[in-house]
């Protein structure tokens, strides 16, 4: 599969045409003699800011701001106390980690360097499968899944040695001849898909989606390894990149509560408004802000932001990943580390996840589920009386002979709705094209933009914020320090390399 890798930016280019990049002129140091609250601002305190922010540090610029609407550092890396347990709301995972002493995923760097407390998730042989009859065992069928998702990645590669146009993933597996119709075989799927991607297959790009997972698991093509690490550091997920700031972060360069409603920005600085009115002047910004609250304009820029921006903010996708937490007097369930639920409705509560176990927290009585996309967005407008109620039926479908008592603690997230988050990470769709990508990264003026969505290889991943918080980072750098100060280029047009 090396030339899967290889040839996998052409094909998004050679499906459409290359129009000549528009490359902004450099950008002078300001001479308006405006008064500027500091040199940099910082918009959001997740995994993207703090790195935008330890780069500026280590290239000698003190002089920024961090503004964050939190009460904290950590953006997505969102973990609560629950029924006596850290548990994490958002990013759990460091997904990818390293090949002996090959390249280490920059978020295991900072586990290690932190002690974070990680377990090794076992996606493949700590399963048991259930559907509308109990437990039943399709092993057979999940196994078979896994196979199709390999082929699948292969087939995306074939596509771009031939230079062929994206398609859907679903397009993608039914020309592998992968076409599920039972339940029990689109369960297998979506554990192998849309529990990933937080999306389904016709969501999603086909090409888009094997580069992401071969970038980041796949070693013969550069990725950290096939590895997963699940947090279980009671201190929270979040503690490593809290921590890693602690070392270089002063109180007044960050300003926590802080919720930014407009955004103004020309050649000359930036300037922003909080939500209580204050307003924060800078030479330069980089806003590190979600897609999804980029998409649903809970910022207002002025100027307004040009057409070729806001046709690649909007052609993205920002995909909603929900875990659902219950506990329970005692443990009734499954002794593996997963569970997969195959029902008449696909993605209706499949994946389970035992935290009641041994190595992560055995005695705790609890355990999650995980819903993803449309169907996340589905229970964020019911009541949690009725999701629970619902998730509650599901449990009594996959154990018929146990009375399943009502939960002594039950907590979801809303990602989809919170509108400082709006979703929970980016998804690429099949009509999203590398210059709309190319876009999306550019800057405004003296505006900058970093986060995971910006990340052509690593969109959706933590250290795809990590290495966009540093390239931001270091783009500004060279402009305070006068050293070229070259904006990022951009299409004025996406166009097709054909009429229709």
């Amino acid at each position: 599969m090396r030339t899967t890798v290889r040839l996998l930016h052409l094909a998004l280019f050679c499906a459409f045409a290359a129009p000549a990049l528009a490359l902004p002129r450099p950008q002078p140091a300001p001479t308006d003699g405006a008064h500027r609250d500091t040199k940099v601002l910082i918009l959001g305190g997740g995994v993207a800011g703090v790195l935008a922010a330890r780069t500026l540090t280590r290239e000698g610029i003190s002089d920024f701001v961090i503004v964050e609407a939190r009460d904290e550092l950590g953006g997505r890396m969102h973990s609560t106390r629950f029924a006596g347990h850290t548990v994490e709301l958002g990013a759990n995972w460091i997904q990818g980690t390293q090949t002996g002493s090959g390249p280490a995923n920059p978020i295991l760097t900072l586990a290690r360097k932190h002690a974070l407390s990680a377990v090794e998730s076992d996606y493949f042989t700590s399963m048991t499968t259930y559907d509308e009859t109990g437990e039943a065992n399709y092993l057979d069928v999940f196994h078979r899944a896994v196979d199709e998702y390999t082929s699948l990645t292969a087939a995306a590669g074939e596509r771009v040695s031939l230079e062929l146009v994206d398609l859907t993933a679903r397009t993608g597996y039914s020309l592998i001849g992968a076409k599920p119709k039972t339940a029990r075989e689109q369960a297998a799927e979506y554990f192998q898909f849309d529990w990933e991607y937080a999306q389904t297959p016709e969501q999603s790009s086909l090409i888009a989606s094997s580069w992401g997972n071969n970038f980041t698991y796949d070693v013969d093509q550069g990725g950290f390894s096939d590895g997963n690490l699940f947090s279980i550091d009671q201190r929270g997920f979040k503690h490593i990149i809290q921590a890693e700031a602690a070392e270089f972060l002063k109180p007044e360069q960050v300003l926590l509560n802080a919720t930014v409603t407009t955004i103004e920005y020309s050649d000359s600085g930036v300037s922003v408004t909080l939500v209580d009115g204050q307003r924060l002047s800078a030479e330069y910004a980089i806003c590190t802000f979600s897609l999804g609250v980029l998409q649903n304009d809970d910022v207002r820029f002025e100027p307004a932001l040009p057409a070729w921006k806001q046709e690649a903010i909007q052609s993205m996708t920002m995909a909603t990943y929900t875990k659902i937490f219950l506990q329970f007097p005692e443990n009734f369930w499954f002794d593996t580390q997963f569970a997969l639920y195959a029902d008449s409705e696909r993605g209706r509560y499949p994946v389970w996840q035992g935290l009641d176990i041994e190595g992560f927290f055995p005695g705790s009585g609890l355990v999650f589920v995980t819903v993803t996309g449309d169907y996340s967005e589905r229970i964020e407008a019911l009541p949690d009386a009725q999701v629970q109620e619902e998730v509650l039926s599901v449990l009594r479908t996959m154990f018929p002979n146990t009375t399943i008592p009502e939960p002594s603690a039950f907590l979801f997230p809303r990602w989809h709705s919170d509108p400082l988050f709006r979703g929970s990470y980016s998804n690429w769709p099949p009509s999203f094209v590398s210059q709309h990508h190319v876009n999306l990264r550019a800057s405004l003026g003296r505006l900058w933009f970093a986060g995971e969505a910006l990340s052509e290889k690593y969109f959706g991943f933590l250290h795809g914020a990590y290495f966009e918080g540093e390239a931001a980072g270091e783009h500004v750098a060279q402009c305070v320090h006068g050293k070229g100060c070259s904006p990022q280029p951009h299409f004025v047009d996406v166009r097709n390399a054909v009429p229709y």
